[in-house]
Formats: C-alpha cells, structure tokens, sequence
C-alpha cells in the first residue's frame, strides 16, 4: 500500500475510480455536487467583510452564497494538503519560482509572471462563475450526472486544453 502511495504519478484509470468514488460518497455525505469555484467566491466574501461588511451583507450573490467555512472550503484546502503530501511521499517535492515550460512561453520575468498568472487567474474565476460552475463542477459532477451541459463542457474543456 504504501509503495502505490509513493509513486511519481498514478495510472489514469487509478486516479479515476478514486475520483468518481470521492464524488458519490460526495453526493451520500453532503446531498451536494463535487465542485470547488464558489470556495474562492466565499474565500473573496470572507475578506470584504473584513473591510466592508454592510456590503457584503447586502450583496445579492453573498445572500445566497454566504461567505462561510464549509465541506467544499475545507476540499480545497484539503486538495493543497493533498498535493504537498503526496509529493513529498513520491520524493518529488521541489521548489520552483518559474516551471520551465511557464518559463519557455512567457519568460522569467517577475512583473509579466505575476501579469499573466492575475490574468490567467481572473479569466478562469469570471468564466467559472458564468458557467455556472468549474471544471470539477460540471466535469466530474455534470457528465456523471448524464447531463447534456456537462458533457459539452467536458469536450470545451479537453478541446481547449489540448496542443494543437
């Protein structure tokens, strides 16, 4: 158990059943989708009201999403616990400022880094929050579901991310 645990990267279909189990035993706990992109909405909610709560209290979207610690604030931060521990138990951990493929397309400059990865960041956040959702949303929930939105999003997604 523990070498499989150690591996560089697991095989597809691996990471696959532990994903679709994760998402039933999602359904059976919570009632709910897999899905993480309001986690950083709330994540935005719980700041604001750091500096202006009467806002936040009257915004429409924060009324029906409230700025709170939840299962899905807690996913999120279980992935990035996840992520590191899984690297550190592979011995693949490493510290890099720029990835070299980051590198290759955009340079090593700091300012067009931070440029391009605010940039990046915002296009995801503002397309999420129009889809109604994130990958993990409408991929692994959506398609597992059989709805139609959720499988045309899943093509968008590999057709968008692919090389050529």
């Amino acid at each position: 158990m523990v070498k499989w645990l150690q591996q560089r990267e697991w095989p597809w279909w691996q990471a696959g059943i532990l994903l679709g189990l994760l998402n039933v035993l999602t359904f059976y706990v919570s009632n709910y989708y897999l899905s993480t992109s309001t986690t950083f909405s709330r994540a935005a909610g719980m700041i604001l009201s750091l500096f202006a709560p009467g806002h936040v209290a009257a915004n429409a979207y924060y009324q029906a999403h409230k700025p709170i610690v939840d299962w899905q604030f807690m996913l999120v931060i279980g992935i990035f616990i996840g992520a590191f521990l899984a690297a550190k138990l592979s011995k693949s951990f490493q510290v890099s400022l720029v990835p070299d493929l980051f590198a290759a397309r955009f340079g090593q400059g700091t300012a067009q880094r931070w440029g391009v990865g605010l940039l990046g960041g915002v296009l995801l956040g503002f397309g999420a929050r129009m889809a109604d959702g994130c990958t993990s949303g409408h991929t692994l929930s959506g398609a597992a579901q059989l709805a139609l939105s959720g499988w045309v999003a899943t093509a968008g997604f590999f057709i968008g991310g692919s090389p050529w």
